[in-house]
């Protein structure tokens, strides 16, 4: 799997987040109804769980759930649309989230 952060993302999450802290491209479920009608987010997390895989990018490595990696194109990018004040994931072949979250996660 390929990501990259456009310098527009990269900027607006380097503002955002503690470098303490550890990114992830979650697959939210919650409130859906249905596991394939989940809505791709970023989460802001403290620690990396056991089902989770590291992958690298252009930027700091993205967390995320190896049960949901099916969700996601092999190559994407996330870039930060400042009209709408939000991240987008995209793919060369569609948008998976035009309106993507950074969310900063408890315990």
């Amino acid at each position: 799997m390929k990501i990259t952060f456009t310098k527009k993302a990269i900027d607006h999450i380097e503002t955002n987040m503690e470098q303490s802290k550890l990114l992830k491209l979650a697959y939210d479920t919650e409130g859906c109804g249905c596991v394939v009608s989940g809505v791709s987010a970023l989460w802001i997390v403290d620690k990396a769980n056991d089902d989770e895989i590291k992958v690298n990018t252009n930027f700091i490595p993205l967390l995320i759930d190896q049960s949901k990696t099916v969700f996601f194109d092999e190559e994407m990018t996330i870039d930060f649309t400042e009209s709408a004040n939000c991240f987008m994931l995209k793919s060369p072949s569609q948008i998976l989230n035009p309106r993507m979250s950074l969310v900063e996660m408890g315990e």
